[in-house]
């Protein structure tokens, strides 16, 4: 019968590696609230009234950023997110769907195509248009958002690599 630090042993390479593959997944930066509906903006365009003061984390790709007087309005494809709510690009939309920031909100930190993860509260819907189409348009009123850089979007990489030795890459 192995002894129990023989055991141990066995298994240190097990939980190394666990503690790694943990230590390289970037953390979820927005903390859900205890209401939080995980539903897609098209579930929300469906039935808004379901979703009606809801707090969501949504995540996609910036289509047009537009300034009103006391608000700046975003309309954002949405994407699902990844466990550090990156929005996923290659997966297929959620629907789209349109931020609502207080105050004005400079549209060059919102660039087309920047993808963006927010956090807020579903305020109802909106018809409105994409092209020649008729489209519902969930609100959401912003809490906080983020915008990511392309480094943040590479971090999923592991930062350690193996060799003759171990190095982290920066």
């Amino acid at each position: 019968m192995p002894s129990s630090s023989n055991r141990i042993f066995r298994l240190l390479p097990a939980w190394a590696a666990a503690a790694l593959l943990a230590a390289c997944a970037p953390a979820p930066i927005f903390k859900p609230a205890p209401d939080t509906a995980n539903v897609p903006p098209d579930t929300v365009a469906l039935a808004p009234e379901r979703y009606s003061g809801r707090a969501v984390i949504w995540g996609g790709q910036v289509v047009a950023v537009q300034n009103l007087p006391g608000s700046t309005e975003i309309q954002i494809l949405g994407y699902p997110l990844d466990a550090s709510q990156r929005p996923l690009p290659n997966s297929p939309a959620g629907g789209r769907f349109i931020a609502i920031m207080r105050g004005y909100v400079e549209p060059l930190s919102y660039p087309a195509g920047a993808l963006v993860t927010l956090t807020g509260h579903i305020e109802g819907v909106r018809s409105g248009s994409v092209g020649e189409a008729r489209y519902v348009f969930p609100l959401v009123k912003v809490d906080a958002a983020h915008v990511w850089t392309a480094a943040e979007l590479r971090s999923d990489r592991p930062h350690v690599s193996f060799g003759v030795g171990v190095g982290i890459i920066r």
